[in-house]
């Protein structure tokens, strides 16, 4: 195997075999193809893309480029995986959710990307929560609670770890075969049996528009039905954040209060559904209005919060957290970014609030840096609303005053106040199966 000609065949249009893959990768991992072959391998990617059977290639040797998880359940194996958004801690509340109704949910979680927020830095908010159990105590979690949320060891796909690192400095992110991959492999190396995709749409997300977005639900579809790994794709909007919360140890409360039943509606909404379809896609129900019924059921019983606070006990948490929210990392300071005039709110640029989140501590400027849990935004306001003059917007949550005019000027840059009422977004706008 001669890298350069597979890196000459795919620039050049070529379709590279399920072996060409499968050796380069390898031979990458192993540690015996420089990063220089690979970036522009990525590259020619990146411009001609892959065929359907060279993703499900890809995806296979990431998938099997270290541990596996081979799980025994007598419930079916359902994850769901989100391409990433501004204030979406769905899966806080929709993995323990999904074991409630009756699934076992093993799933290995990421940090936060970007202006987007990750699982894993919301879970250790909560004071002794281990994102580490070894792949004995993972197994036998998921087999006994129907529910683990875990980070990626590094013997977990490492072929990604690699890769995407790669990525996130050539600039080949954007590529959807490489983004069905880096997705699929994971989570097919979890022990999952199907995967509800919810697909991000809008300014707060990497696909800012429906085609893009489609065009990955679409791939995703595909590759999974090439790897006979059912895939379903719900596309959601992410043109202003999810629920209220923006940050860390804020929306693990925001999600504790919609496991009690309350929240923000849109994100009760929006993860009732993807539970629905992950109810359907494992024979759970058959029919989506009783699938969304029965979550919605568990939902008001409590039944999913008491999983909830199992899972968080038997990972290290302290669960009293839950009960008294002043043991959660809290911000020193707050303060009001407000309405320059009346008018109605409108969201224009949601990333920018991602991104002003960020400024704060709440995420990360490059992977090395450590995330201030206590900091955030809270949404004061959602779009077409209507708002007068110094009426609060946002509550920031800060601790560095040094942050603070870097926020205020993305926030600056995140909304608008017009003088007609702006059409409120759909949040649910396609499904693909």
């Amino acid at each position: 195997m001669l890298p350069a000609e597979i890196i000459r065949k795919k620039r050049d249009g070529g379709r590279l075999s399920a072996h060409e893959i499968q050796d380069f990768i390898r031979a990458y991992v192993a540690g015996d193809i420089p990063d220089y072959q690979v970036s522009a391998l990525l590259m020619a990617v990146f411009f001609n893309g892959l065929a359907p059977d060279e993703t499900a290639a890809l995806t296979r040797t990431m998938m099997s480029s270290g541990r596996t998880y081979t799980l025994a359940s007598g419930r079916p194996l359902i994850d769901k995986h989100s391409t990433g958004g501004v204030g979406d801690k769905v899966s806080l509340i929709l993995a323990p959710l999904a074991a409630a109704c009756g699934l076992a949910v093993p799933m290995v979680s990421g940090r936060g990307l970007g202006h987007t927020g990750g699982t894993l830095d919301k879970l250790e908010s909560i004071p002794g929560f281990s994102i580490h159990l070894s792949p004995e105590q993972f197994e036998r979690q998921v087999s006994e609670l129907g529910v683990a949320m875990i980070g990626q060891s590094d013997d977990f796909v490492p072929a990604d770890k690699k890769l995407y690192a790669l990525r996130d400095v050539t600039a080949t992110v954007e590529s959807i075969p490489l983004i069905c991959a880096s997705i699929l492999s994971k989570k097919a190396a979890s022990g999952a049996r199907g995967i509800v995709m919810d697909v991000k749409c809008g300014t707060g997300a990497f696909m800012q528009n429906l085609e893009d977005a489609r065009a990955l639900a679409e791939a995703l579809v595909a590759t999974g039905k090439a790897l006979e790994l059912p895939v379903r794709a719900v596309l959601t909007d992410m043109n202003q954040p999810l629920g209220q919360a923006i940050g860390n140890a804020n929306e693990v409360w925001e999600s504790v209060e919609c496991l009690r039943g309350g929240g923000p509606t849109d994100l009760r909404e929006i993860t009732i559904e993807l539970t629905a379809e992950m109810l359907l896609l494992g024979g759970v129900e058959t029919d989506l209005a009783t699938a969304r019924a029965t979550a919605g059921e568990k939902l008001a019983s409590g039944a999913a919060y008491d999983l909830f606070i199992e899972m968080v006990e038997r990972q290290g948490g302290n669960s009293a957290f839950a009960d008294d929210q002043k043991l959660l990392p809290h911000a020193r300071f707050k303060e009001k970014y407000t309405a320059a005039q009346d008018g109605y709110f409108q969201v224009t640029d949601c990333r920018a609030i991602g991104i002003a989140a960020l400024t704060l501590g709440a995420g990360r400027r490059k992977a090395t840096d450590a995330v201030d849990h206590a900091t955030g935004l809270h949404m004061l306001a959602r779009i077409g609303d209507k708002v007068t003059a110094g009426q609060p917007l946002v509550r920031i949550d800060y601790n560095d005053a040094d942050a603070l005019a870097e926020c205020r000027a993305y926030l600056d840059h995140a909304f608008a106040i017009v003088d007609e009422a702006p059409q409120r977004p759909e949040l649910i706008l396609e499904k693909i199966s």
